[in-house]
């Protein structure tokens, strides 16, 4: 076997992908019983009609993507439902603020829209450049200045105090629910870089549901590993080192296990000097209808950010960055079957998917507390519930070794890492251990199902251990 891939999350897959459409043998181990990492979609336990995305459910980088739009998910069948309502951020005593799949219609809405405007819509003008831009190795001038000049400047006054510059309480919010994504303090050079980019998305691709789930998009991936030869094993924890060249779609800490003293010295101790960031605790619903949503137009929101007013998510999410549990949780939430009704079961049940922002390793059970946040904008919304199933942040790397504590970031949610990766290195993608690699959200350009850090692993590794110098092509 030339290659041999550890973990099937939509990086691990991507750079096997590309290493078996460069003619090379390649295999993935997986140590969950089912493939797909971050991108999975499983039945309800009680009610087998109705299934949860396990980790990631709205996708705003499937079409904007440079490795997804090469591959051209719709193409082989997956099917990319984008709403017209593409997010929205529910506010205490006062309407919702959403944000259209049009520019036009969300500052038309706004208190004060031509601030909105004033923001984004240069940079939705030039998606395709801030795409690039911030999913870029990190190691490459720029091609288009003006526009890398005009995402500088936003980024640096939305990662300061000078992120009052945007006007209108609704439209702050709005940004900043986007901005949470990062899990990460606010205002910060990560946050207004990732909340710049999924907001301009927002207004120009959209932000699309996979109709029957995530699962759908590793799918596509697997299909197409399989038919250039790659193979899959699932139920196989990897615990020492594998022969050929390895790329581990991992956290980098899990090399301490898979090679214990043949690591060298100074790389142990960078690997233990590791950190991950603070942690989210999942809970899916099982809802009997529709939420009870005191704005009715939510009900027409697939992605919600529920943590309150500018102020209120800025003080969650302070408070979490110092270990604390905010009273007040960041809740990110979908209602997939708004775009994709065939989620909705034969009895009416549809899945509900939820994340609240807890602590490090934090073992709370997040139920009541995202129930809670619910019943503040939807009143009544415990009647809805049939069942809920939570997984503590502390537990959730039971699910997915990479998420330690929590961490669906992988400790890659930095600016620091973003540029240098898991460790100072030139090249962030290798290690100083002969033909193995890193390819997980560890990885610059770091957390998202964009297949980018695998992209830029597999390009490492065809370049310095095969000799391949032209990436095959992707498009089916």
């Amino acid at each position: 076997m030339d290659v041999t891939v550890v973990g099937s999350g939509p990086n691990g897959l991507t750079a096997a992908v590309i290493c078996a459409r460069a003619g090379l043998s390649v295999q993935v181990v997986e140590a969950q019983p089912t493939f797909g990492g971050g991108s999975r979609t499983i039945p309800d336990p009680e009610f087998p009609g109705v299934s949860h995305d396990i980790c990631s459910a709205v996708h705003p980088l499937a079409l904007a993507s440079p490795f997804l739009a090469q591959f051209d998910l719709p193409a082989r069948g997956v099917k990319l439902a984008v709403p017209e309502l593409a997010y929205a951020n529910p506010l205490p005593d006062r309407p919702a603020a959403i944000a259209y799949h049009d520019l036009q219609r969300t500052c038309d809405e706004l208190e004060q829209g031509a601030s909105w405007r004033r923001l984004l819509g240069p940079l939705v003008e030039k998606s395709d450049a801030v795409v690039g831009l911030l999913l870029g190795d990190k190691r490459s001038v720029p091609l288009t200045p003006l526009p890398a000049l005009r995402l500088g400047l936003r980024m640096i006054t939305q990662a300061t105090p000078l992120w009052g510059s945007l006007a209108g309480e609704d439209a702050r919010a709005l940004f900043t629910g986007v901005a949470a994504h990062t899990i990460s303090r606010m205002p910060s050079l990560v946050s207004a870089g990732g909340g710049l980019m999924l907001a301009t998305l927002a207004h120009s691709v959209g932000w699309p549901i996979p109709v029957g789930g995530s699962q759908s998009i590793a799918n596509a991936l697997i299909a197409d590993l399989r038919a250039h030869g790659g193979e899959l094993t699932a139920g196989v924890e990897v615990t020492e080192p594998p022969s050929g060249v390895v790329l581990y779609d991992t956290a980098p800490t899990a090399l301490l296990r898979i090679y214990g003293d043949a690591l060298p010295s100074r790389y142990t101790k960078a690997l233990h000097r590791y950190r991950f960031g603070p942690g989210v605790a999942k809970v899916d619903f099982v809802l009997s209808d529709d939420i009870p949503w005191s704005d009715a137009r939510l009900a027409q929101v697939p992605t919600l950010h529920l943590g309150g007013t500018r102020a209120q998510m800025a003080q969650a999410e302070a408070e979490v960055a110092a270990g604390r549990h905010a009273e007040w949780p960041m809740v990110l939430a979908a209602t997939p079957h708004v775009c994709d009704p065939g989620r909705i079961d034969a009895n009416g049940r549809r899945p509900l998917w939820t994340y609240a922002h807890v602590p490090s390793g934090s073992p709370a059970d997040q139920t009541d507390a995202v129930t809670t946040v619910f019943e503040r904008f939807a009143p009544g919304f415990r009647d809805v519930v049939v069942a809920a199933r939570s997984v503590p942040a502390a537990r959730l790397a039971d699910h997915n070794a990479n998420y330690v504590g929590g961490d669906i970031g992988v400790g890659g949610n930095s600016a620091w890492k973003a540029l240098a990766g898991p460790t100072p290195r030139l090249n962030p993608w290798s290690t100083p251990i002969p033909k193995a690699y890193l390819c997980s959200a560890a990885t610059p350009p770091g957390g998202g199902v964009h297949g980018m850090c695998g992209y830029y692993a597999a390009r490492t590794v065809l370049k310095r251990e095969f000799g391949i110098r032209e990436l095959p092509k992707l498009s089916p």
